[in-house]
């Protein structure tokens, strides 16, 4: 089990490093000014996708609640937003519309790190209902 985590972990960190410095690199060639700190917005992505999966992990060896792993990773996708509305309304949303560059800088790490959380959710999901079959 810790190898997975390890696993995870490592896949998590080098997603952040490689897609925010490419994503700045892009930005710095183009000439894009971001009224906010991307390298929040992108340590906010990775480490709440890591605790995820992390606690999918933990949670997929119980076997009361992993019936409702599904129903648990809507709620924390809904806990992801929300909390992400909190933390960055005053940087983000508080100057009212954002520009399409702007709007396109923060769903690219929302979209990284939301399609390698769900492919981890969903390979725990798929290698517990195995076990359960079995």
């Amino acid at each position: 089990m810790t190898s997975k985590i390890i696993f995870h972990l490592f896949i998590f960190f080098t997603l952040f490093f490689i897609s925010f410095h490419l994503h700045t690199f892009v930005n710095e060639k183009v000439g894009i000014e971001l009224p906010f700190n991307l390298r929040k917005i992108y340590l906010f992505h990775a480490v709440f996708s890591a605790l995820i999966c992390f606690n999918f992990g933990m949670l997929s060896n119980v076997d009361k609640v992993f019936q409702q792993l599904a129903f648990i990773y809507l709620a924390a996708l809904v806990l992801k937003i929300i909390l992400f509305s909190i933390v960055f309304y005053k940087p983000v949303f508080s100057r009212g519309h954002l520009t399409n560059q702007e709007a396109i800088s923060l769903l690219i790490p929302m979209a990284i790190f939301l399609l390698t959380e769900a492919i981890f959710v969903i390979k725990i999901i798929k290698k517990n209902n195995l076990k359960t079959i079995k």
